[in-house]
């Protein structure tokens, strides 16, 4: 049964489709190149973690507690001590303009509280324009106030957010003792370059699906296939093969080279899984780009159409932002969305 599909005009077609991509050096280059640079610069900068918030301090205590808690926070990567202010006036006016993105107010009875084992509170103010940095930071300001507060006697220190008075915290209390399954070490890249690959793998497989096509189109020899004595399902066939061997290789490049040799994303399961996901997300990309060529006659028709089906893509995809987090009507689209089961 093999030897009848694979005949002697489709196997013609796909040496010829392979000679032409040989040839084409641009071919070559938009399947290896762009994707590692994207896949470099991606899961370097798509990271959740925050470090080096700029911090101004106004300590009105002036005492070795004082100074302590304000070290913590600066030997901590997540916070960068700016400078210090006289006035809360001050400290507020630099929060707003960004000169500095947190500011933590320590009050002048700060030590006499501890001291009569009264509850000592601080104050941290937090520029929330980028809403995302405002709550990590304020997380991780609790964790090394709440870390501080257990080396204290009495009921310790409570951080007060935005101005806003949370609950009180108690002593005794239940801790909480974490423990990470699949990511320990809590690695965003393991995340971040897992995603993007997947979303290479569709992107680039529509974009050169879809460019070889209009190609066809554009120089008329589409029309000299037609005209041929190959059949439809032979000449498609012919086109997606090639494409999808030099796509696998840039998987390969991708997985391996970059993922696990640079990131050092751990290869724990399956290897086989792991590629048969990315060639049917190659062949998803594929299948999406040949639909693209048929409606376009021009490779700039093709972007344009491509900008309408990408993004949502992406976004749709859980890569970017968690499927938990969209609105529930929007939900069951991402199951048809062939990245979101990578």
């Amino acid at each position: 049964m093999l030897r009848g599909f694979f005949s002697s005009r489709l196997l013609a077609l796909m040496r010829k489709e392979f000679n032409q991509i040989r040839r084409d050096t641009r071919i070559v280059m938009s399947l290896i190149v762009p994707p590692a640079l994207l896949l470099l610069v991606f899961g370097s900068v798509l990271n959740s973690k925050i470090e080096n918030v700029r911090l101004g301090v106004i300590d009105q205590s002036g005492t070795s507690e004082s100074r302590e808690l304000i070290a913590d926070l600066s030997v901590s990567r997540s916070f960068r001590l700016t400078r210090a202010f006289l006035s809360p006036g001050d400290l507020s006016d630099a929060v707003m303009d960004g000169r500095v993105q947190a500011g933590l107010i320590i009050p002048a009875e700060f030590r006499r509280d501890l001291e009569k084992g009264r509850q000592a509170t601080v104050q941290f103010v937090l520029n929330a324009m980028d809403a995302n940095t405002a709550t990590v930071a304020k997380t991780y300001a609790q964790g090394v106030v709440s870390a501080y507060g257990k080396g204290v006697r009495g009921p310790g220190v409570h951080a007060r957010f935005d101005e806003a008075a949370g609950a009180v915290a108690r002593p005794g209390g239940v801790e909480l003792q974490p423990s990470f399954l699949y990511n320990p070490g809590l690695f965003a890249a393991w995340f971040t370059v897992t995603g993007v690959v997947g979303l290479l793998c569709i992107l680039n497989s529509t974009l050169v699906a879809s460019s070889a096509l209009v190609k066809e189109r554009e120089a008329g020899t589409i029309e000299q296939l037609l005209m041929s004595p190959a059949t439809t399902t032979e000449i498609i066939v012919a086109k997606i093969a090639p494409l999808f061997a030099a796509l696998c290789v840039m998987v390969v490049i991708l997985v391996v080279g970059i993922g696990r040799v640079v990131f050092g994303v751990p290869f724990n399961g399956s290897v086989f899984l792991v590629f048969a996901g990315a060639a049917l997300c190659l062949l998803g990309g594929i299948g999406i780009g040949i639909f693209l060529a048929t409606f376009t006659r021009s490779a700039y028709q093709t972007q344009l159409a491509s900008f309408f089906i990408n993004p949502p893509l992406a976004f749709l995809s859980g890569a970017v932002t968690p499927v938990e987090a969209m609105p529930a009507w929007l939900r069951p689209v991402t199951q048809i969305n062939p990245i979101y089961h990578f």
